[in-house]
């Protein structure tokens, strides 16, 4: 089979693995839409979808349950294109932003923010991405400039070790700050760390919807770059690639992707680490064709685990990223073995 045959088997075979997660994703979210606390009969959501429901039925679906299914969805791609970024840039299949320790910068991030303004509807909660990105940026820049050697570049152990140490040392620092909060900021923040959809209305939806719409296309375009640092540093350069400020930019990309998207879903690890690995066994290892298929994966994912948390559990809500993690550890755990072998 020649090269263009090839290439064009994967093409059509990551057309179809996206149909087929699209499928599984809008089932995934017609059931989300039928859960919760009131249970609508599912004709009853198609009517009030298409504005023949009740004023009860409208309220429930439009003020409560899209949002939050709106979060979980942006978030969710955000999370899987995040993870797969960091995996290849930093030459580690191990990396993810919860395990970097990039969530606990983002959950600095927001702790200094409601500690300082304690405002979290409104306009204000525009301003939390950007504290959840500048908190995850600085610890991002700590990592990886602790994890470089000048000679063999981003050591993928040290990454990793270092990203464990300083998220232990920033997780104290968020707690110390967390006891300083009120009563029912402090619930707020507690359930943040364990990864709990806090974000419900829309403004929450609109203030996350552009780093979506605005990184995951810049990332995309790069899927050539991501695709070069696969094959090594030494074939990048061979072909022309500035390494270093590619490396710096799309790294970048990725910390302000996850960080934006942990402002609005909570602290949620593992799917930034288990979406890249499920994506790239369905469709394969060029990026143009499995990052859309990450991003449906983290999609999927993460609307299934809040789903699953807060209906399965009634009348006392398990966060998302209980769930996740309940999924993710065992996974981690078997990636880890795979990798020793």
């Amino acid at each position: 089979m020649d090269v263009n045959a090839l290439s064009s088997q994967r093409r059509k075979r990551a057309v179809y693995v996206s149909l087929v997660l699209l499928g599984v994703a809008l089932t995934v979210i017609f059931i989300s839409l039928n859960t919760g606390t009131f249970r609508l009969p599912p004709w009853n959501v198609v009517k009030a979808l298409f504005g023949y429901g009740s004023v009860e039925e409208s309220m429930i679906l439009f003020e409560f349950r899209l949002p939050r299914i709106a979060i979980t969805m942006l978030a969710g791609v955000g999370l899987g294109i995040s993870g797969a970024v960091f995996q290849v840039a930093s030459r580690n299949t191990l990396a993810d932003p919860g395990i970097l320790g990039i969530n606990a910068g983002a959950a600095f991030g927001l702790i200094a923010y409601i500690s300082f303004f304690q405002k979290l509807d409104g306009p204000a909660a525009l301003m939390i991405p950007l504290f959840t990105f500048g908190g995850g940026a600085v610890i991002a820049l700590v990592i990886f400039l602790l994890a470089y050697d000048r000679v063999k570049g981003l050591i993928p152990i040290r990454l990793i070790l270092v990203g464990i140490a300083i998220s232990a040392g920033i997780g104290a620092m968020t707690l110390l700050l967390s006891l300083r909060l009120d009563e029912d900021t402090y619930a707020f923040a507690a359930r943040w760390l364990a990864g709990s959809v806090w974000s419900k209305d829309w403004i929450n939806v609109w203030a996350l919807l552009p780093w979506i719409v605005v990184l995951v296309p810049i990332i995309y375009y790069r899927s050539s770059t991501l695709d070069l640092f696969a094959l090594g540093d030494d074939t990048a350069v061979g072909v022309g690639e500035a390494v270093i400020k590619s490396r710096v930019v799309l790294l970048s990309l990725a910390v302000a992707l996850s960080c934006a998207s942990v402002s609005m879903a909570g602290g949620i690890g593992f799917i930034g680490l288990a979406a890249p690995h499920i994506a790239k066994r369905l469709v394969g290892p060029r990026h143009r064709h499995f990052l859309p298929v990450a991003g449906l994966v983290g999609l999927v994912i993460l609307v299934a685990a809040d789903t699953i948390g807060r209906s399965l559990f009634q009348p006392n809500a398990v966060p998302a990223g209980v769930v996740v993690a309940a999924i993710g550890g065992p996974y981690f755990l078997l990636l880890l073995f795979k990798t020793k072998a």
